[in-house]
């Protein structure tokens, strides 16, 4: 058995950046992610966001690479909801995605940040680097 604490800060859109998470979809979408990160072996310590986006702290296992864990996290929830009903907007992601690694001492710092989106939301007290969306490749600049 391998020894790994990983945390990370995962943030994605919806498709086109609609409004799709509504209070019906929400808790199955939320269900659903913590469920099959469970699966996947992995550990989602908060998940929020609003109808737009959302925002997980999770850590993921060394054997599984962050973009596989997201890729299937979307692609899946995607489908689960859409098959949910047929009556509610066609659910879809935006492509992409944000991630920043954590240290333990970051860690519930993070986690508050993310419980409490739609309050830092509706209070302007977002966190401009955590909630950028513009940006397809975002990558840090070579240093000197």
């Amino acid at each position: 058995m391998a020894l790994w604490r990983l945390y990370y800060h995962l943030i994605w859109a919806t498709k086109e950046r609609q409004p799709l998470i509504t209070c019906d979809r929400e808790t199955q979408l939320y269900s659903y992610i913590i469920g099959k990160a469970d699966e996947l072996g992995s550990i989602i310590h908060a998940i929020g966001g609003v109808e737009n986006h959302i925002h997980l702290v999770a850590s993921i296992p060394p054997k599984l690479s962050i973009s596989d864990f997201v890729q299937k996290i979307k692609g899946s929830s995607a489908h689960y909801l859409n098959h949910l009903s047929s009556e509610q907007d066609a659910f879809g992601w935006q492509r992409g995605y944000g991630v920043f690694s954590l240290g333990s001492k970051q860690l519930e710092q993070a986690v508050d940040y993310v419980k409490n989106q739609k309050e830092h939301h509706s209070n302007g007290t977002t966190i401009s680097s955590l909630e950028r969306h513009n940006h397809e490749d975002d990558s840090p600049k070579p240093t000197k």
